[in-house]
């Protein structure tokens, strides 16, 4: 049987944009306990509120699943992007689809490269951390003598990668492009190391 909290979250996966009387009513318990549950999944980062207009008087709270929350439930995401990558390779010469990999995550570092060029590396370290982060990366990086080394601990692209490894191109570019130096890829988890690993120099000539 599922808990409170999953009945919930499958009921805002139902029914977007709740309020705590329906889901009360959904699922079958009083409003103050719905209250509580819905603190603890705003507080996960699961769930957001908002005002919303309904007719006269004053705005009602509406709840609704964030993005994490809605990656709890399944999804067939995966197999349509390995679907259509299956195509646009049998469509395009390979140069052609490596190419627009590349294009695209140009224009993904395109926005920040120029507000980082004149941050310290180590700082610019820092903020290619919390933009990977945002688009599902986890990376660590630390100082080892005259260069960088940038550790993926886990990647979004991993199990896509396993049957189109040119995605790889996409964190390369962006965190080459970001950090404004050569990045050289020295691990590959599709090679069967633990994670991707790419070396930096800590200084670049003039």
């Amino acid at each position: 049987m599922k808990s409170t909290r999953e009945r919930i979250l499958l009921t805002m996966q139902r029914q977007p944009r709740s309020t705590i009387n329906d889901l009360a009513e959904a699922v079958g318990i009083n409003p103050i306990s719905v209250r509580h549950h819905l603190s603890n999944l705003q507080v996960e980062g699961l769930v957001q509120a908002e005002e919303e207009r309904h007719g006269v008087g004053r705005p009602r709270l509406v709840y609704f699943l964030t993005e994490t929350g809605l990656e709890r439930f399944p999804t067939r995401y995966l197999r349509l992007t390995s679907r259509l990558l299956d195509q646009l390779k049998e469509s395009l010469p390979g140069p052609v689809v490596g190419k627009l990999f590349l294009q695209m995550a140009e224009e993904m570092a395109g926005d920040y490269a120029a507000k980082l060029a004149d941050l310290p590396m180590e700082e610019r370290l820092d903020f290619l951390k919390t933009l990977l982060a945002d688009e599902g990366f986890n990376i660590e990086w630390e100082k080892a003598g005259s260069e960088y080394r940038i550790h993926e601990i886990t990647c979004p692209y991993l199990q896509i990668g396993q049957n189109h490894p040119e995605v790889c191109t996409v964190d390369q570019t962006l965190i080459s492009k970001m950090l404004a130096v050569p990045a050289s890829k020295v691990r590959c988890i599709l090679s069967g190391d633990a994670h991707c690993t790419y070396v930096i120099q800590s200084e670049q000539p003039k």
